[in-house]
């Protein structure tokens, strides 16, 4: 299998970006072909020194590497990272990786 990290930075505005991640965003994302499973963090996210910048982190399953870049290729995942300009004005990263569980 492989994921695809979407790790959000703490936004200006965190109700207003609830409101459009989870109305908008989410029922976007969830329409790229070959996803198998969709999660996100809730409430903060922590690091060793306590709450960390990260505001949200969602984790995308896939079956591969090569089907998260078909996936990604395809218009709906065009769509889905072109969304990310409407709500995700504090950074974004999106990172992407083969995965074990182990």
């Amino acid at each position: 299998m492989a994921k695809l990290f979407a790790i959000y930075q703490q936004p200006a505005d965190a109700a207003a970006f609830d409101k459009y991640y989870f109305e908008s965003h989410v029922p976007l994302a969830k329409t790229i072909p070959g996803l198998r499973s969709y999660e996100v963090t809730r409430g903060d996210v922590m690091g060793m020194a306590g709450k960390h910048a990260v505001y949200l982190v969602a984790t995308l399953e896939f079956d591969s590497m090569a089907a998260i870049g078909a996936a990604m290729s395809s218009a709906q995942g065009q769509a889905t990272a072109a969304d990310l300009a409407n709500f995700a004005s504090a950074g974004v990263d999106v990172l992407m990786a083969d995965s074990a569980r182990v």
